[in-house]
Parts: structure tokens; sequence; C-alpha cells
């Protein structure tokens, strides 16, 4: 009688041999995008920058009061026997008109750009998710208003609109303190205009997701049980949809990074003594060609911001979508 003999398999084959999870699988594609892996470890560095650098760049003497500042007071220091100083040992980046040191507000400027786009994009999801995907379920005549509404919105030019309310109440609003921070009442304004006025794509896109999806057999095997509505459409609906919102949160923070430097450099954004880099180059305008270091490095901030976001965004794009080409 012949025996037959199996080939043994290691731990580690078998391990191999497991099929991937789907955060393993979203995280290969997005490997196979090299821009966008590049982009995310820029963007790794440009947030040490930002959030770890105060601990070690923002801090020093200010020469008229003589005390030692850190953090934010030490950014708005104004030494005037010091302004206009190109990049040095004591001042890497120089400083601006009136004294304040640049790397030290580029830091705190950039806080102030990144906190403007999350919670701007934060208010668009909200907003966006919950016109999309009610409009999507239900249908009928709540279908028709909501998209009426998306259209109306659509017409309205945001940026007109950001600059026109900036400039009539952003100084009526009181100044908030949130984690340590002094932000103006125009950063409060700049993030409810952008995040209600940028909606109405994300809207759209939700809307088409949950029309395909409410007609899948799951969705009526849950009706047919007496699911609620909310419940079918927060847990069943929207996780489904989670692909295209991520894309989405993550290009609009860009933009709304992009939107609050219009304003800002036409004076009509984050107000001083509030730092951002948007009214950094605002101040750099008359210096253009005798003080470049005045906007190159806020310019640079923005620029590598926006381009690491993008790249980014594009790669997750490819991740999460089970039909690209990425995916083998």
């Amino acid at each position: 009688m012949t025996t037959i003999t199996l080939p043994e398999t290691s731990a580690a084959d078998s391990l191999k041999n497991q099929p991937l999870t789907p955060g393993q699988l979203i995280w290969r594609r997005f490997r196979k995008h090299k821009a966008a892996l590049f982009a995310l470890g820029g963007m790794v560095v440009l947030l040490l920058y930002i959030w770890l650098g105060g601990l070690v760049f923002s801090r020093g003497i200010c020469a008229p009061t003589g005390e030692f500042l850190i953090a934010e007071a030490y950014a708005n220091c104004n030494d005037t026997a010091q302004k206009l100083q190109p990049p040095s040992r004591e001042h890497p980046f120089g400083t601006d008109t009136i004294g304040r040191d640049i790397l030290a507000r580029t830091i705190y400027g950039g806080q102030i750009s990144l906190t403007i786009g999350i919670f701007a994009v934060i208010v668009e999801v909200v907003v966006g998710v919950l016109v999309g995907a009610v409009a999507g379920y239900f249908g009928g005549w709540v279908d028709d208003f909501l998209m009426r509404i998306t259209e109306a919105m659509l017409i309205i030019p945001s940026l007109f609109l950001l600059i026109v309310l900036s400039k009539a109440i952003g100084g009526s609003v009181p100044e908030i303190h949130f984690l340590g921070r002094t932000f103006s009442g125009s950063v409060v304004v700049i993030i409810l205009v952008i995040g209600f006025t940028s909606w109405m794509y994300l809207a759209r896109i939700v809307r088409a997701n949950v029309l395909s999806l409410k007609e899948m057999d799951y969705i009526s095997a849950s009706r047919a049980l007496g699911v609620s509505d909310a419940r079918i459409i927060f847990k069943h609906l929207l996780p489904n949809t989670i692909a295209p919102i991520i894309v989405s949160s993550t290009l609009g923070v860009a933009n709304a990074i992009t939107s609050e430097a219009y304003v800002s450099f036409l004076g009509l954004g984050v107000q001083t003594p509030t730092a951002s880099w948007g009214n950094m180059l605002d101040s750099a305008v008359k210096y253009l060609q005798s003080a470049p270091w005045l906007w190159l490095f806020p310019g640079m901030m923005i620029m590598l911001t926006v381009l690491c976001i993008n790249f980014i965004g594009d790669g997750l794009r490819d991740a999460l979508d089970p039909r690209s080409a990425r995916n083998i």
C-alpha cells in the first residue's frame, strides 16, 4: 500500500497565502502611486514642522520688552530695530516689515491655514453627506427640493461671497480661544463660508451612490425586517459611500487653504495679529524684489501643502476604487 506524503507548509507560507484585508488591499494600491506616496511623506514633514516646530523654533527674547516669549507671543513680537532683516542664523527665514520672525509666523500661520482647511471640510462633509443621502434615499419631492437648492447654491460665486462676508462681518465676530490659541473672528467667518459653499459637489456624488445602492437586495431585506430609515442610511448606505467622501474631503482641504490664501492676500481674510500664510503674502506685496524672503517662504508652504494634498487625493482615489488599474 502506497502512502502519499503531503508537502509541509510552514507558518510563514500559511500567513502568506491568507487573503488580504480591505485595508491591506487599499495600502497596496496606494503604494503603487509613487507620487502619492512621496506626497504623503512630504505632508508628514510639513505637519511635523507646523505642529512640533513651535516647540523648537518659536521661542526667544523679544528685544523691546526683554521678555523671553514662546509660541504665538514670540511670533507676534514686534522689534522694529530688526525689521526687513534677510535670513540669518538668528532668524533663518528673515524678519518682516515690523521685525517679526518669519520662521515662527510660518509655523503659526500654517496652523491657522490648516485649521481653516480641516474645519471647513468638516462643515462641507456634514452638509453634503446629509443632503445627498436624504435626497438619494427618499427620492420624489424630497429629492427634487434638495437638488434645486443644490443647483441654486452652485450659481453663487463662493469666492465673491467669501470676500463680501469677510469684509462685512469678519470684524464684528469676537475672538475665539481654542486649544490655547487665539483666533480672530474672521477665521470663523471664513470656515463657515467655505464650508457652506463647497458641499454641493459632494452632495451630488453621495446622492448618485445612494441611488444605486438603495436598490440592492440587502437594503430591501433591511426594509422588510423593519429597520428604520436612519439606520439604513447611516449603517448600510453611507459606509459603502465612504471612498468618494474621503477623496472629496482630502481635495477639499487643499481648496479651502487656497481660498483662504486668496482672500487673506486681498486683506479681507484672516486679520492681524493672527497669522496665516495668506496674510503673510499680503504684507509682502510692496517688497517683492527688495525683500523676497517675505513671500518666498509662506508661498512655498502653500504650494507644497496644496501639491501634497492633491497628490494624496489622487492616490486615495485610485486606491479606494477596486476597478482601478492600480489594483493589480
